[in-house]
């Protein structure tokens, strides 16, 4: 792909002021949800509530009947941008051995990218550990568990190495994994967060990504283990 990585209007609303009259409630409260998911990708979760509302052309009190604190419709957007965009196949995807690790790594990062890329992803997830609210703390426990402790095991079984059930998982070989992952990451950062140009071939920057892993867990893994602090 090209460029997978436009800008989305970052304030706007998606219904007119006479629109908004006419909404059903399951209307109105996905107006609250997607005005509430611009707002915090521009200025975080430091942002209040009753500016929230007066962009969506709202009384804060019509907010507070659809969402009675700024903790649930933060949990509303958590769910809406992170868990939504979970695709479950990626699960069995890793452990996959009809194909080769480094494809099948290639191909999750591919389509992950696809998947969050974009401006109200990386922003939110930066003002979340900013600003200490939980989505950092569970949304990367969904990618240790599912994503970086198989990648672990299936480079033991790449490399012939004993497996986690004989050996567990070591802090160093885990790091090693978050390092790819964060190799990813940090390329959305840089466009997102820093407004710095990016490669415009992702798929193409992906690839050598993981080659570039690939190759140096297979020069350092054995001797990790070797020296295994648990």
């Amino acid at each position: 792909m090209d460029d997978p990585l436009p800008v989305p209007d970052q304030g706007a609303t998606k219904t007119s002021k006479d629109r908004r009259k006419r909404m059903n409630p399951s209307e109105r409260e996905a107006l609250i949800v997607d005005g509430a998911i611009g707002f915090f990708a521009e200025y975080g979760f430091e942002g209040k509530t009753r500016d929230l509302a007066k962009r969506l052309g709202i009384t804060q009190p019509l907010l507070y009947r659809y969402f009675p604190s700024k903790e649930s419709l933060i949990e509303r957007v958590y769910q809406e941008i992170y868990l939504q965009r979970w695709n479950s196949e990626w699960e069995s995807l890793i452990p996959d051995r009809n194909r080769p690790l480094a494809d099948r790594l290639t191909t999750f990062y591919r389509q992950y990218a696809r998947a969050v890329y974009d401006f109200v992803w990386v922003r939110i997830f930066l003002y979340s550990g900013l600003k200490g609210v939980d989505i950092n703390d569970r949304y990367l426990a969904i990618i240790k568990d599912k994503i970086l402790v198989p990648v672990c095991r299936e480079l033991r079984h790449e490399h012939g190495l004993p497996s986690m059930e004989k050996v567990p998982i070591t802090s160093e070989e885990l790091e090693l994994v978050w390092g790819l992952h964060g190799m990813f990451f940090y390329r959305a950062v840089r466009h997102f967060a820093y407004g710095l140009p990016i490669a415009k071939n992702i798929d193409r920057a992906i690839e050598n990504d993981v080659r570039i892993f690939v190759t140096g867990a297979r020069a350092i893994h054995g001797s990790m283990l070797e020296n295994a602090d648990g």
